[in-house]
């Protein structure tokens, strides 16, 4: 694995969570994380598979410590690089060309895309047949998913319940797992079946971390794309992280021709969600709507191209990074009235946009195959 330049607010990130994770007042590594240790680890050796929920951004970084104590051969094992859809298109090719290499069997999902997450089930049950070739001789077939905090385990446990019944045009009551964007919402095991004859069933588990983190660098990535509560290191920091990492990419250089075309808002509307009717409306202190992070993209843009300094130096990006901030303001429909917290709610506008893709698609781990 290769990785980008180490940022000096990255580092001092990572120290950070390093430094909390040893803090016994946090609470970090609580009873009931012991707990869920305990049951998860009863259970594995028990199950047929182990889908191990990774983030695509993040490929190495949030790897399930946990087993590595487990055999290989316990149960069959399956690496899942959830949220493939804000990962860069290309490190995600040579990342399941990492695993592949290793011998891991490996499949990139995005548990908000049906289609995807049907082929994503097809998958599965194509593994499930082959287990029965080999002499399986249980009629229900149980797949642990295990992961990190807020590697999108339950929406992916809910997303394979929802299509694997309707595939099975099974009836009754949906069941749900809790599904957030803060992690560690997840405090208990949950089954959800996804297929019939024969029946498989998958197991939502809480997100758990080692009682200490050691590895700042890791810890950096970790808390940028969410896994580690925000509270720890605070969203200005993260923000101020996550836009030192934009302004050293490439990414913002696909925005100069947005940034001149007159119809740039219809363009942008295809990325979002929302029917037509709700995109005639503009809410201004929505930052989440096409005609903002259009606005946002410019900012971006203008003030990186702009700007005279050198983009190696840890001093001159974050005199770029405060110039950004102060232009956001206006962009994000920040107050004056409101200065005194300006920059955290600019700060939590920029990182909610960077963690759900509006501002690129990023792999904050680079695959040496």
């Amino acid at each position: 694995m290769t990785t980008a330049k180490s940022w000096k607010i990255g580092r001092e990130i990572g120290e950070a969570v390093v430094k909390a994770s040893s803090n016994p007042n946090r609470r970090w590594y609580g009873p009931h994380m012991a707990a869920s240790v305990r049951a998860i680890s009863e259970r594995i050796p028990l199950v047929d598979f182990v889908l191990e929920i990774r983030d695509a951004r993040t490929p190495l970084s949030s790897e399930y410590e946990l087993l590595r104590k487990f055999s290989p051969f316990s149960s069959k094992r399956i690496v899942v690089l959830n949220k493939m859809e804000l990962a860069d298109p290309l490190e995600l090719k040579k990342w399941m060309a990492y695993f592949q290499g290793r011998n891991f069997l490996s499949y990139a999902v995005n548990s908000h895309n049906k289609e995807c997450v049907k082929n994503f089930l097809n998958f599965l049950q194509s593994q499930v047949r082959e287990l029965h070739k080999s002499g399986h001789s249980g009629h229900t077939t149980t797949m642990m998913l295990l992961g990190v905090p807020n590697v999108g385990k339950s929406a992916l446990a809910n997303s394979l319940h929802q299509i694997g019944r309707i595939s099975a045009a099974e009836k009754g009551k949906l069941k749900h797992t809790t599904v957030s964007s803060q992690p560690g919402d997840t405090k208990d095991i949950m089954s959800l079946k996804i297929g019939s004859h024969p029946n498989v069933y998958v197991l939502d588990t809480p997100g758990v971390f080692p009682p200490k983190l050691l590895d700042a660098e890791i810890c950096s990535k970790l808390a940028l794309t969410g896994a580690i509560p925000d509270d720890i290191i605070g969203e200005t920091e993260l923000a101020r992280f996550c836009l030192t990492l934009l302004n050293s990419s490439h990414e913002y250089k696909k925005w100069a021709k947005l940034c001149k075309s007159q119809d740039v808002i219809g363009s942008l509307s295809n990325e979002s969600s929302t029917s037509s009717a709700q995109r005639k409306r503009q809410y201004p202190t929505d930052h989440t709507q096409d005609f903002i992070v259009y606005d946002v993209r410019r900012v971006l843009y203008e003030t990186i191209s702009v700007f005279n300094g050198n983009l190696e130096d840890d001093i001159s990006m974050g005199e770029l990074v405060e110039t950004q901030f102060a232009a956001l303001r206006t962009v994000l429909r920040v107050t004056e009235e409101a200065s005194q917290f300006a920059d955290l709610r600019v700060a939590s506008k920029i990182l909610n946009l960077y963690r759900t893709g509006r501002l690129g698609h990023y792999t904050l781990e680079h695959a040496s195959c």
